[in-house]
């Protein structure tokens, strides 16, 4: 799963772009001063694919950020609201990857996005494991070479699993990453549902499933 670090001091705009990214699949980190994505950046720098930073910050400047960000090679978007020429053209004179003005569109901003991590070499359209494949690009499923058809639920588990392969999901946790990437409620009951249907559809055995194991009393987790 690809780290996304949202420098950004709008708690409405942080929390819209956190859940546009988190439905696509993205994990978020977001930082609301130059300080924090400063922070951010000296401690996990290794692990971000791409910063996405307004250049007013209450504690400073985004141009800052992006000088933090190339020590680390993370490629960074700029956000800002402010359209003046001169602003964008040292931002990318800088060597920013892109420059979006506020408000942005939701598909440009994810085709930038999408577009600045190929540029890096860090976009990775499929997904693989056994005898599972996911073009990630188009949203398509495969086992065995052939296509196999998810909801949108069910899809969103799958790469929720794959992409965090090997890790724990408690049911609660499950909970909160649907609700963080879909925006949808679902029940207990909605939940084992879904897993089931999963199951059925990827597994050669459903009662005994190879990649979404059950831990006892625990919850799940992907392995292969």
């Amino acid at each position: 799963m690809y780290q996304i670090l949202v420098v950004e001091d709008s708690v409405d705009i942080y929390e819209g772009l956190s859940s546009i990214l988190r439905e696509e699949g993205f994990q978020v980190t977001v930082a609301d001063t130059q300080r924090s994505a400063t922070a951010a950046l000296e401690q996990e720098g290794a692990d971000f694919d791409l910063a996405l930073v307004d250049l007013s910050l209450p504690d400073g400047h985004g141009f800052a950020v992006f000088q933090t960000a190339q020590q680390y090679n993370v490629p960074v978007i700029f956000l800002t609201a402010n359209d003046d020429e001169y602003m964008t053209a040292t931002g990318l004179d800088m060597g920013a990857d892109d420059y979006i003005p506020k408000p942005y569109r939701k598909r440009e901003l994810l085709s930038r996005i999408n577009k600045a991590l190929k540029r890096r070499g860090k976009m990775n359209p499929e997904i693989v494991f056994g005898e599972l494949r996911v073009d990630t690009a188009r949203g398509n499923v495969y086992k065995n070479g052939e296509e196999i058809f998810l909801s949108r639920l069910e899809y969103k588990l799958l790469l929720l699993f794959m992409n965090r392969h090997g890790q724990l999901f408690t049911r609660d946790r499950l909970f909160d990453e649907i609700w963080s990437i879909t925006g949808e409620y679902i029940t207990d009951n909605t939940l084992t549902v879904h897993i089931k249907r999963l199951r059925e559809k990827i597994e050669d055995d459903p009662q005994n499933p190879r990649y979404i194991q059950t831990v006892r009393g625990m919850g799940y987790k992907f392995g292969d």
